[in-house]
């Protein structure tokens, strides 16, 4: 009976994360960012100040412009984030992060 228990502590522990809808690049907050892997107050910070800067993102790819974000980074990040609505595209082709 306790590893059932247990087994179902631990399922919805982790069934917010797996549902969890992607964030928006252009709308998110700075709570909303810092929830994504990998992202903390600083690199959430620099997304908002690059927003605010120049503009809107048109693709997940622009997140490479923003300090502290690389060409890696930003894959890792694709299934987590959006803009507007869309997914982004690395030169023209749609980004699925490794496994």
């Amino acid at each position: 009976m306790k590893k059932i228990l247990w087994a179902l502590i631990v399922c919805f522990a982790f069934a917010g994360t797996v549902f969890a809808a992607p964030v928006d690049l252009n709308t998110a907050t700075q709570r909303e960012l810092e929830t994504l892997k990998g992202v903390g107050p600083a690199k959430a910070h620099a997304i908002i100040d690059y927003r605010a800067k120049h503009g809107v993102f048109k693709q997940v790819s622009d997140l490479e412009a923003v300090r502290g974000f690389g060409k890696k980074s930003v894959v890792k990040l694709h299934a987590q984030v959006t803009v507007g609505g869309a997914g982004g595209k690395i030169n023209g082709h749609p980004v699925h992060a490794k496994k």
